[in-house]
C-alpha cells in the first residue's frame, strides 16, 4: 500500500516562497509519475506540474517560471518549490503518485498567499 504525506504549507505573503515536500512509503517510488496538484474553494482540483521518470517535468502556463517540482528517488520525496506567490495560488495542495494505472494521493497541505 502506497502512502503519501505533504508538509511545508502555510501562511506567506504574496511575492514569498514556500517550499512542499511530500514522502511516499514503498519502494515503487523510482518507477512512479509523480504530481503536485491543488484546489481552491468552489474550484476542481487542477494538476499544477508532473515529473516522470526521465525525470522530466512540466507545468501548467499560471505557474511557468516561478514553481519548480522536483524528485529524489533514493530518500522517496517529491517536492514542489513555490517562488512569487500570488494570493490565486491560495488552494490546498495535494501529492499525487501514478503507477500501473493506479493513482494515490496525499492528504492535503494548506497554502495560503496574503498580506
Amino acid at each position: 500500500q502506497v502512502q503519501l504525506v505533504e508538509s511545508g504549507g502555510g501562511l506567506v505573503q504574496p511575492g514569498g516562497s514556500l517550499t512542499l515536500s511530500c514522502a511516499a512509503s514503498g519502494s515503487i517510488f523510482s518507477d512512479s509519475m509523480l504530481g503536485w496538484y491543488r484546489q481552491a474553494p468552489g474550484k476542481q482540483r487542477e494538476l499544477v506540474a508532473e515529473i516522470n521518470t526521465d525525470p522530466r517535468s512540466r507545468y501548467i502556463d499560471s505557474v511557468l517560471g516561478r514553481f519548480t517540482i522536483s524528485r529524489d528517488n533514493a530518500k522517496n520525496m517529491v517536492y514542489l518549490q513555490m517562488n512569487s506567490l500570488k494570493p490565486e495560488d491560495t488552494a490546498v495542495y495535494y501529492c499525487r503518485l501514478d503507477l500501473h494505472f493506479r493513482a494515490y494521493w496525499g492528504q492535503g497541505t494548506q497554502v495560503t498567499v496574503s498580506s
